[in-house]
């Protein structure tokens, strides 16, 4: 990376960028005055803040429950969004409040979190996302062990019913429909968008409390994605001839719609960086940057988030970080 790259997304006046910037690029350790100053400052001013402040007192954004609706800014939204930020419960008892909410209104007692607050809610984009939000937002990884054992079973099917057997105390649903990440949203074929949702959750899981179990499901979710080369994306299309373009551009905040950067962002944190079945991606990726080491926005939410992240098609301090994160990451193996 370019010094002067580094320097701009390190500018003063975007706290929050900064913030990740020294923490993920510079990597600077979580003692460090600098760092600790930068994380402050992410907390008090800038999207972590802003975000925030329209919380309600309980924890919930917008309406009370499960929190999936509205898209996006109700409680599920809001959390992916703060994970992405980089907000900690830490920093903030907000965050905390808001973890404990989601916790007992959208994740059920045999571990799907849900967006209606039943079982048949649940989705992999869904359960993925919120398992790594969570642990990104300092939730103890204890709170989740159920949510990850269901996201690990539902991928592999070992002691999941089909979706007829109701009477069974665990079985699948229309939408969670069957293992390897089959989706009723993709016409019941594999979905690709929520297997990367599962991946980095995955990644993120303590290597300690990763049992045999979900050892099984995070290989069977490598193989999955090296089973085509990923730059081209052709994974089951269940409502249309070739894969979405949205594979292609790079956005931020990333919901349920993912692309290559994510894709990567999870296997390399799986420890596929160094995997040459990786290398067509990784080199899509940098192909992406301008001149200045800067990356685009080419994909957004504008007007339909609590925060506006940047205009389309010009140099984005958030999309720049997560691509060079992911170069970055990638190298270091």
């Amino acid at each position: 990376m370019k010094q002067e790259t580094l320097d701009w997304l390190m500018e003063e006046e975007s706290p929050g960028a900064r913030y990740l910037a020294l923490r993920d690029l510079v990597r600077l350790p979580p003692d460090d005055p600098q760092l600790i100053k930068a994380r402050t400052q992410a907390h008090t001013a800038g999207p972590i803040a802003e975000i925030l402040d329209q919380m309600r007192p309980d924890g919930y954004w917008e309406q009370p429950g499960p929190g999936y609706l509205p898209k996006y800014r109700s409680t599920v939204w809001s959390l992916i969004t703060l994970a992405q930020l980089g907000a900690s419960i830490s920093m903030d008892e907000r965050v905390q409040t808001a973890c404990g909410y989601i916790l007992a209104h959208a994740l059920t007692p045999q571990g799907q979190f849900s967006g209606s607050g039943a079982p048949g809610g649940t989705a992999d984009c869904l359960q993925g996302n919120l398992c790594w939000s969570l642990l990104e937002l300092g939730c103890p990884p204890e709170r989740l062990q159920g949510a990850y054992e269901w996201m690990a079973r539902s991928l592999t099917g070992e002691g999941v019913a089909p979706m007829g057997q109701k009477e069974a105390p665990l079985r699948y649903y229309a939408g969670k429909i069957g293992p390897n990440f089959a989706c009723g949203a993709n016409n019941k074929l594999p979905c690709a968008w929520g297997a990367v949702k599962v991946a980095l959750a995955f990644s993120r899981w303590p290597q300690e409390m990763r049992t045999p179990l979900i050892q099984r499901a995070i290989q069977q979710t490598v193989d999955f994605f090296f089973s085509t080369n990923p730059v081209r994306a052709d994974y089951p299309c269940g409502w249309a001839e070739k894969p979405s373009g949205n594979w292609w551009k790079f956005g931020f905040p990333v919901y349920y719609v993912t692309d290559l950067l994510q894709l990567a962002e999870a296997l390399v944190g799986l420890g596929c960086g160094g995997d040459p079945r990786l290398r067509d991606t990784l080199d899509f990726i940098a192909a992406q940057m301008d001149a200045d080491g800067r990356f685009s926005l080419q994909y957004d939410y504008a007007g339909k988030t609590w925060v506006d992240f940047g205009a389309k098609k010009q140099p984005n301090k958030w999309v720049t970080l997560r691509a060079w994160r992911v170069l970055e990451n990638a190298a270091a193996g």
